[in-house]
């Protein structure tokens, strides 16, 4: 099954907002597990359940979104497996964040076929932690 993205999801400022918020930021790898925290991250945003902005500009020094991320309320960062690539780059930049990796939830690297159905279940179980 192929999802396709309608329209633009994030404005060139996805992060920086007049109001105190929870802000999401996901893995995106070439693995299943990359898409499947993409894929959450998107969800969950759609679902209002924060607003979904940019790890690599974060991972890059970004000034606007390491602002962005300190003044955020909460930060939920989801990685796609043990490698933890979001984890390092907030730990890098001594960002306060919350943490998830697909992997944990018995999702397996290169192997789980990502469905609609493991998308929607994977959501709900985050949602359900972040609030």
């Amino acid at each position: 099954m192929i999802l396709k993205v309608k329209g633009d999801l994030m404005s060139d400022n996805c992060c920086c907002g007049n109001k105190a918020t929870t802000l999401i930021y996901s893995c995106s790898g070439a693995a299943n597990t990359g898409f499947l925290a993409d894929s959450t991250a998107r969800k969950l945003m759609k679902e209002n359940k924060g607003k979904m902005c940019c790890l690599s500009a974060v991972g890059a020094g970004k000034s606007g979104h390491i602002l962005s991320a300190n003044a955020a309320d909460k930060n939920i960062v989801i990685d796609g497996c043990n490698v933890k690539c979001g984890k390092t780059i907030f730990e890098k930049h001594k960002l306060p964040f919350e943490h998830f990796i697909v992997t944990d939830f018995g999702i397996e690297k290169g192997k789980t076929e990502i469905t609609t159905e493991v998308i929607d279940d994977f959501t709900e179980k985050i949602a359900k932690q972040i609030g």
